[in-house]
C-alpha cells in the first residue's frame, strides 16, 4: 500500500437533508486525501453504516430525526470506537450550545454549515474551514499511532526541547496567566479550568480559537463546571483574580491599563495568521503591560499563533509552558513553542494546572 492510500481518510457524510449530504460528499470527495464512502440520513443508519464501511471519520449534523448527533457521539462513546467526528453546526445559540455538548462528548472539532451568498461561495467556505479539520484529523490519527503505548510523563518525549526557567521567576510571581489554544481546545479547557481552585490567585485571560456565540457557550459551560468565574470578556472589563475571561469569536482581544489598573479591550481589528480572535494579538499586548511578570500556557491546537507572542513574552522574562504531545489533540501550536525553545516546561495536560499553582504562588494574591 502506498503512503497517499494509507493517509487516506475514509469519511462518512450524515446529515438529514439530502442537498447537503450531497453538497458536502462533492466538496470532501475533490480532495485527493479523502475518500467519501458513503453517507447517511438520521444517527440510526449512521451506525449501521460505520458497523459496514468501517470509516474513520464522520462529518456529523446534529439535528437529525430517530437519533441526533449527540446520541452518535455518545454511543461511539460507549463503544469506545475509535471512529472521529467533526461536528457541521449553525452560527445560532442553540448550534453553539449543541456543539459544546458534542466536543465534550469527543467530537474531534467543529465547522459551521456554511452560509454563502452562492454554491461557489459555500464551497470556498468549506475547502476553507472544513477540510484542514479533516486533515488534522489525520495528522493526529498518524502521530497517535507511532506513540508508544506508554509513556513516561516524568519525562516527556519532548523535554529535550525546556530551556532553563528566566531567572525572574520566583523572584517576581506572574501577575496574569494567558492560555492560548485551539482545536481540542473546548474539552482540554473543560479539564484545566474547573481543576483550578476558587481562590486562584491572578486573572486569566484565554484566546480559544472558536466563531462568534460559540465562545459565550463554551464561557457559560466553564463556568457551570468551575469554581472560578467565566465569561466571555466585554470591552472595558477590568481584570480581577478569580475570574477567567474568554475572548469573544470574531474579535480580538488585548489588555491596557485604564485608571491604574488592567482592563480588556475588544476590537475589530483584523485577523492575525487568520486567527480572530489571535493568540498573538493578546499575547503582545501582555508583554507590554506586565512584562516578565506573566504565565504563558499553549494548548493542543492546529498553525502556530502564539508563537511570536511567546517569543516576545520570552524575551521580557515570562515564563511559558507547552502541553506535550501525547495529550494534544492536534500537536500544531505547542510543537511550535517546543521546537523553537520556548517552553519552560512541557506537560501532559492533568499536571498544567497543579503547575500554575504552583508557580503563581498564593503570595501573589493581588492583581497588579
Amino acid at each position: 500500500m502506498n503512503n497517499t492510500t494509507s493517509n487516506l481518510v475514509r469519511l462518512l457524510v450524515v446529515d438529514d437533508s439530502a442537498l447537503y449530504r450531497k453538497f458536502v460528499s462533492k466538496v470532501l470527495a475533490a480532495d485527493p486525501g479523502i475518500e467519501v464512502v458513503g453517507t447517511a440520513c438520521n444517527g440510526k443508519v449512521a451506525l449501521e453504516k460505520i458497523d459496514l464501511l468501517k470509516p474513520d471519520l464522520l462529518t456529523l449534523d446534529l439535528e437529525m430525526p430517530e437519533l441526533d448527533g449527540l446520541g452518535v457521539l455518545r454511543r461511539l462513546q460507549q463503544d469506545q470506537s475509535p471512529v472521529g467526528a467533526i461536528v457541521l453546526s449553525a452560527l445560532s445559540a442553540e448550534g453553539a450550545t449543541a456543539t459544546t455538548k458534542a466536543l465534550d462528548a469527543g467530537a474531534f472539532d467543529f465547522a459551521l454549515k456554511p452560509a454563502g451568498a452562492s454554491p461557489e461561495a459555500s464551497i470556498a467556505e468549506l475547502e476553507k474551514h472544513l477540510i484542514p479539520k479533516v486533515h488534522a484529523f489525520s495528522e493526529a490519527r498518524a502521530r497517535r499511532s507511532l506513540q508508544p503505548k506508554t509513556l513516561n510523563v516524568e519525562t516527556p518525549p519532548t523535554s529535550q526541547f525546556e530551556v532553563p526557567p528566566p531567572v525572574v521567576r520566583g523572584i517576581r510571581p506572574p501577575q496574569i496567566v494567558v492560555i492560548g489554544v485551539s482545536t481540542g481546545g473546548p474539552k482540554a479547557l473543560c479539564q484545566l479550568i474547573p481543576s483550578l481552585p476558587s481562590d486562584f490567585p491572578v486573572p486569566i485571560a484565554i484566546v480559544q480559537h472558536m466563531p462568534p456565540v460559540f465562545t459565550k457557550s463554551l464561557a457559560d459551560e466553564l463556568d457551570r463546571q468551575s469554581k472560578l468565574t467565566v465569561v466571555e470578556a466585554e470591552h472595558g472589563q477590568k481584570l480581577h483574580a478569580g475570574t477567567v475571561s474568554l475572548a469573544p469569536g470574531g474579535k480580538q482581544m488585548k489588555l491596557k491599563r485604564s485608571a491604574g489598573s488592567p482592563s480588556i479591550v475588544i476590537t475589530d481589528d483584523p485577523p492575525e495568521r487568520n486567527c480572530k480572535p489571535s493568540v498573538d494579538y493578546l499575547f503582545r499586548s501582555v508583554a507590554d503591560l506586565y512584562g516578565g511578570e506573566c504565565l504563558a500556557a499553549i494548548l493542543t491546537g492546529m498553525g502556530d499563533d502564539g508563537l511570536l507572542g511567546c517569543k516576545l513574552l520570552k524575551r521580557r522574562g515570562a515564563t511559558v509552558i507547552a502541553q506535550e504531545e501525547a495529550s494534544c489533540v492536534v500537536y500544531g501550536m505547542p510543537r511550535q513553542v517546543v521546537e523553537h525553545q520556548l517552553a519552560d516546561f512541557v506537560l501532559p495536560l492533568e499536571k498544567i494546572g497543579a503547575e500554575m499553582l504552583q508557580l503563581v504562588g498564593r503570595e501573589a494574591a493581588t492583581c497588579r
